[in-house]
Parts: structure tokens; C-alpha cells; sequence
């Protein structure tokens, strides 16, 4: 028999002015001010501690009602440890660093703010790729070094023309096919039964044109960029064979998980045909903001990386924000928004 999921609290008309004004709220990582400074004026007591770890949050839990993440970690033990938490709030729209089950076992909600953050991914993309394509970083590079090399620079592709594979038709997606319309890019996505009309409207009026596989998009693309969601079926998809149907000179864009990548099918693929990638993520990249990151694929020479800031634009985070406020209001009144568990 399916299970049930039943939340710590059930609701009742008596207990809404509790919960607006004595609502014990941690942030676990950073938060913008203007946001913050809300619900406290709304009478929450609120607990921010974005120096936190995933191992420092067991101690930290307790006496929580809720918690707030971006990136750390929530672990079976950071859930079992909390007494009285009722809801996670990620901030932002992947939570594969929640245990799920963890928090359903323990009647606890994770919801998330998916949306949000696309256009600063769909940015990041197509800095990228214009990085990679006009070489600006190391123009940047020689340049600051005093050395002129207009010929050796001038040799670039241009992006206008070439057709843009986008594996995934989420919102991040569809901000990728906006953008790659204004630079007159062809753009295709694997056709899937599942979408829904709003969806397929919008593609039609951005013409993307949809192939019926991964593989019929590989071979046809010039550039492939990635936007799903970490998850099993997703684990190591663009493959050693994915790699192979990919043309020799094509470009890959990651801003989505590292694990989509076979990272040693791709160090393969870079080391044997004058492909190119840029990549904003990466497989075991540190879980803290700074330190020491060695990476044989972020230092290939044909790769151009970032380190994980593919939502990091005071635009996006603000956004995001503002959605958290928005579901932590929701339930307040005995509303759940987002509830992915």
C-alpha cells in the first residue's frame, strides 16, 4: 500500500497567530537582507547562520520549525536531529543535497522555489559559450600580460547560424531558447509526449524544432547545452557513447549538476577531437564556498569553468528569495506551495 504522507502539523484556525509570530526559522546559508528583515517584522524569530556546514546542522536543528537552504547538505541525521521542524525550504529548484525520504519518514515538508533563478543560469550558459567561442578569458589573459595577438584571436566561429541542442525544456531551457533566438541560433529539444501546451506554444513561437532522440540531436548540433535535474534517470547522461555523437568540433555547456556528466568519458572526448565545454558544475566540487579544487577536467585546456555560480546574480537570488517568503506565508495559513516529498 502507497504511504502516506503526514506532516507534524495539521493545521487548525487557533493556531495561525502562533505560527505568525513564534516561527523559529534557520537559515543555513546566505540570505539577502531586504528578505530577511520581512519576516522578522512579520514576528519570526529567525536564526541566521550561513557559516553552517552539513555537519555542523545536527546541532543546530533543534527547536527549529523551519529551515532554509541553497546548497548545504541536509543528511539523515541533520533530519533525525530535529525535534520540531516542520518544513525545508530550498532555495532554489534542485534538492538532491535533501534526503527526501529522510524528511518524509519524519512528517517533515521539502518544498522548493523552481523558476526563480533561470534567467541567471540561461546567462551564465551563453557566457559560456561566447566565451568559449570568442576565447575571452585568455584575450583577457595576454592582454594583461602585455602581449598583443589580434591574429591568433580574431579566429573565431561566431555563434549566429549554428543550431543550439538543448537537452531539457524545464524554465531554465526555455530562458536558453529565448536567448538563443535573439543571437539567431537554430535551436532544437528531443520531442517528449509528456510536455504541456503552454510549453509546446512556446516553443513553436520560438521555432524549435524537436528530433526524436538524444542521438539525433547530438549529431546535429554545433552546440549542446544541459538544464534537467540531478536525478537517477539523469545520472551520467551525456555518456561516452552521447560524446561520440557529437560533432568534432561542437561545444558542450553544463550549468545544471555535475553528475549528468561522465567526467572521464568527457576528459576522453576533449583529449581526442577538438571539442570544447564549458562547464559551471562539476562531480565532488567542494560543498564549501572556498578551498582548494583539483579538478583534471576543470583544468583541461579546452574547457572553460566556473565555480558554481551559475544562480549567483543579486537578480536571481532575490527572486529567489522572495519565493521562499512566499511559501513560508503559504504555510502560515495552512498552505503548502512546491512540495516536492
Amino acid at each position: 500500500m502507497e504511504a502516506v504522507f503526514q506532516p507534524r502539523h495539521q493545521f487548525q484556525p487557533w493556531i495561525i497567530f502562533f505560527y505568525l509570530n513564534l516561527m523559529h526559522i534557520l537559515f543555513a546559508d546566505k540570505f539577502p537582507l531586504k528578505q530577511l528583515e520581512m519576516l522578522q517584522t512579520a514576528g519570526h524569530n529567525t536564526d541566521y547562520r550561513p557559516e553552517l556546514q552539513a555537519a555542523d546542522l545536527p546541532r543546530f536543528v533543534p527547536g527549529k520549525d523551519a529551515l532554509i537552504v541553497r546548497s548545504t547538505n541536509i543528511s539523515r541525521m541533520t533530519i533525525e536531529a530535529a525535534n520540531q521542524l516542520k518544513i525545508i525550504v530550498r532555495a532554489g529548484a534542485g534538492t538532491n543535497t535533501i534526503d527526501k525520504a529522510a524528511a518524509s519518514d519524519n512528517g517533515i515538508l521539502v518544498c522548493n522555489v523552481p523558476g526563480k533563478n533561470a534567467a541567471a543560469v540561461a546567462e551564465l550558459a551563453f557566457g559560456l559559450l561566447l566565451s568559449i567561442d570568442r576565447r575571452i578569458p585568455d584575450n583577457v589573459s595576454e592582454i594583461r600580460k602585455g602581449v598583443w595577438n589580434k591574429k591568433r584571436f580574431s579566429a573565431a566561429q561566431g555563434v549566429m547560424g549554428k543550431t543550439l541542442g538543448i537537452v531539457g525544456a524545464g524554465s531554465i531551457g526555455m530562458c536558453v531558447a529565448e536567448r538563443a533566438q535573439a543571437f539567431g541560433m537554430k535551436i532544437l529539444m528531443v520531442k517528449k509526449a509528456s510536455r504541456s501546451e503552454k510549453i509546446l506554444k512556446r516553443m513553436e513561437q520560438l521555432g524549435v524544432e524537436e528530433v526524436k532522440d538524444l542521438k539525433e540531436l547530438a549529431m546535429n548540433s554545433d552546440v549542446i547545452t544541459v538544464h534537467v535535474p540531478s536525478v537517477p534517470a539523469t545520472r551520467n547522461l551525456i555518456s561516452e557513447e552521447f560524446l561520440s555523437w557529437m560533432k568534432s568540433d561542437s561545444i558542450l555547456l553544463n550549468t545544471s549538476r555535475g553528475e549528468i556528466i561522465d567526467e572521464e568519458a568527457l576528459l576522453g572526448a576533449l583529449s581526442s577531437k577538438p571539442m570544447r565545454a564549458g562547464l559551471d558544475v562539476y562531480v565532488n566540487e567542494p560543498a564549501a564556498p572556498t578551498g582548494e579544487f583539483r579538478s583534471k577536467l576543470a583544468q583541461h585546456p579546452n574547457v572553460y569553468g566556473t565555480h558554481h555560480i551559475g544562480a549567483s546574480t543579486f537578480q536571481a537570488q532575490n527572486a529567489v528569495a522572495n519565493g521562499v517568503v512566499e511559501i513560508l506565508k503559504a504555510y502560515e495559513k495552512g498552505k503548502v506551495l512546491n512540495r516536492v516529498n
